[in-house]
């Protein structure tokens, strides 16, 4: 066995490694897809407030949820296995969402996307925990799958603008059935099964156990987040947690648990899981600003602002790929903690944004930038501290920090924003526009331009901006929440890192 550990991979490794970067970059394009999609979806299903938020998180949600069951269950029934089942129901339900005449059924088909992309993202990360033996080898490969990763999440609004200025609104999710069809051709072929070779038998209570843990939680704090503080939503939070310390205490019980809790008692692999949820927090429920930013307050089509998201991708593509090699001359803490501050900076930008798209491309490449240097080596340390045999587990672990900090960025700071434009619209009064539309208008940004172009004459326009006020307000303010957080964020990691780095030298 430490012959074959030794061994570094040849050409047949770097194939596989190729042949999941598909399946990694559609999964990553379909979570930001539809943020430019927001608009065409609103106007053709004319979903609420609450409802275009589901639309954008559920995905995250189902994912989360279901990550860890996931990758555990690639261990025990091949990694291999579970992709090519993954990327079977992910052309089904993208398919589904394309074509859903209701907000509802969008939703659904969305949860559905998220229960396949939760067996697609730990299958493809483990898998490279065991095709990439040597640690130099493992930490460029990592590097690699963080770059496609963050490649199709900035890729998805500049595709899927392109899509909607030629098509239907639809055409966002039908984008990814060329892309598994290939994948499904070729992962047979060229990937290797790999599955844990013990005989760890598969706890459906835990699985259980896990879900009604997560979900309710995530459900109760977006509905105190949207809707504020009210009892029913704090008990599904109240009864998710309950779950929680039930699951905690069975795994604590079990001889094969769905979650191995000694990786806990790791400090890097404890750091890691702090930084990766709060770096995607940020990242993603800042990109739900921005695309929105762009075509409703600079008025741009979609295919124009998706390109002019290119600078971040490009920005972040970077990042991830030279995160491997800017380890080799600065400590990777110091990198770590660089990525989260470099993040605070660009919100502090932001905080200064009005119509000034220099400002913006700026702080988004910065936002970027540092949120791939800190995930890329985040994401390394996870799978580095498990064991090859535990791979699908921690890439289980890791995905759902990501996922669930992704989507609670979307919901949090995303309501936070839609609770700073309805209470500054809820205060103002503009000569020559009726009250009744101004309260009309605070339900949403789109809700807002439909109404405008059904007033007479300036009485429109004077809506509009009035309306970009409130938004660029909702802006930065929800900017300088995140810089607050992130800072606190970068200084509790670096903190941790001093406390704990001596003891765990070689991982960091």
């Amino acid at each position: 066995m430490q012959n074959n550990v030794s061994l570094k991979a040849g050409s047949k490794e770097w194939i596989a490694l190729a042949v999941l970067a598909l399946p990694t970059l559609l999964v990553s394009m379909d979570t930001t897809v539809v943020y430019l999609a927001i608009p065409s979806i609103s106007s053709a299903l004319k979903p609420s407030g609450s409802q275009q938020l589901w639309i954008t998180d559920i995905y995250g949600f189902m994912e989360a949820g279901l990550l860890i069951t996931m990758g555990t269950l690639g261990d025990r029934i091949g990694r291999r296995k579970l992709l090519l089942i993954g990327a079977v129901a992910f052309v089904i339900a993208s398919a589904l969402a394309a074509f859903s005449k209701s907000a509802d059924l969008l939703i659904a088909a969305r949860a559905l996307l998220g229960v396949a992309g939760a067996t697609l993202l730990p299958s493809t990360l483990s898998l490279l925990r065991n095709l990439f033996h040597d640690d130099t080898q493992r930490s460029f490969a990592i590097g690699i799958w963080t770059t496609c990763f963050s490649t199709g999440t900035m890729l998805g609004p500049l595709v899927g603008g392109f899509l909607l200025s030629h098509f239907w609104w639809g055409s966002v999710f039908l984008m990814g059935v060329p892309v598994m069809v290939l994948f499904l051709i070729l992962g047979p072929l060229l990937l290797p099964e790999f599955k844990d070779p013990g005989t760890a038998k598969f706890d459906f209570i835990s699985v259980f156990l896990l879900i009604v843990s997560i979900l309710p939680i995530t459900y109760g704090i977006k509905e105190i987040a949207e809707q504020g503080i009210a009892f029913v939503f704090i008990m599904p939070i109240l009864i998710g947690l309950g779950f929680s310390v039930i699951f905690l205490q069975r795994q604590n019980k079990l001889a094969d648990p769905l979650i191995n809790l000694s990786l806990f008692k790791i400090p890097p692999f404890k750091i890691a899981l702090i930084t990766l949820p709060i770096a995607l927090f940020i990242w993603a429920g800042i990109l739900l600003f921005v695309g929105q930013y762009l075509q409703l307050v600079l008025n741009m089509n979609p295919f124009i602002a998706g390109l002019w998201t290119l600078p971040a991708a490009a920005s972040s593509t970077v990042a991830c790929a030279c995160t491997d090699a800017l380890s080799k001359f600065i400590r990777k803490p110091v990198l770590v903690v660089g990525g989260l501050v470099i993040m605070g900076i660009s919100l502090v930008l932001l905080t200064q944004v009005s119509s000034s798209l220099p400002v913006l491309i700026i702080a988004t490449v910065l936002l970027s930038s540092g949120c791939g240097v800190a995930v890329t080596l985040s994401t390394n340390m996870v799978m580095t501290a498990a064991p090859p045999e535990r791979a699908g587990a921690a890439a289980g672990m890791s995905e759902t920090s990501t996922a669930l900090g992704a989507s609670f960025g979307i919901a949090l700071l995303g309501s936070i924003g839609v609770a700073v434009y309805r209470y500054y619209l809820a205060f103002v009064k503009m000569n020559g526009v009726p009250q009744t539309a101004i309260h009309a208008a605070a339900n949403t940004f789109g809700a807002a331009v439909k109404i405008a172009r059904q007033l007479p004459g300036e009485a429109g326009k004077k809506l509009i901006e009035l309306t970009q006020t409130a938004f660029l307000q909702s802006f930065k303010v929800t900017a300088g929440v995140a810089a607050i957080i992130v800072f606190i964020i970068a200084v509790v990691v670096a903190v941790a890192f001093r406390r704990y780095g001596k003891q765990q030298p070689d991982n960091l």
